[in-house]
C-alpha cells in the first residue's frame, strides 16, 4: 500500500468510526442523521481514494461518489421533512418519542 494513499484513508476511518459512534450513541434524531451523513462522506473518500490509486486513467470511482452524494442529499431531505412530522406529533425528536407514535 502506498504511503500516500494513508494520508486519505486514515481521516476516512477516522470519519467512519466517529459515524458509526454517533450513530450507536445518541438518541437525538439530528444527530442520527448527522453521523449517517459522516458514514456515507467516508465511504465516499474511500470510493476517490481507491480509484485514484488502483485505476488512474478512469473516474469511476469520482462518477459513483457524485451519484451517492446525490443519492445522500435526496435522503436527507427526505429524513429531515419525516423528523419535522414526528416533532410536530410528539414535541421533541427523539427515538424514544417516535416509538410512541404506533397506529
Amino acid at each position: 500500500m502506498d504511503l500516500e494513499m494513508l494520508w486519505y484513508l486514515v481521516p476516512s476511518v477516522i470519519m467512519f468510526c466517529a459515524g458509526v459512534f454517533g450513530f450507536i450513541t445518541r438518541k437525538n434524531t439530528i444527530a442520527l442523521l448527522l453521523s449517517l451523513e459522516l458514514m456515507l462522506n467516508a465511504a465516499d473518500l474511500n470510493f476517490v481514494v481507491f480509484n485514484r490509486y488502483l485505476f488512474p486513467g478512469s473516474m469511476e470511482g469520482m462518477v459513483f461518489t457524485l451519484f451517492a452524494i446525490a443519492i445522500a442529499a435526496a435522503e436527507t431531505a427526505i429524513a429531515i421533512a419525516i423528523i419535522i412530522n414526528i416533532y410536530r406529533a410528539v414535541g421533541n425528536s427523539d427515538i424514544t418519542s417516535a416509538q410512541k407514535m404506533k397506529f
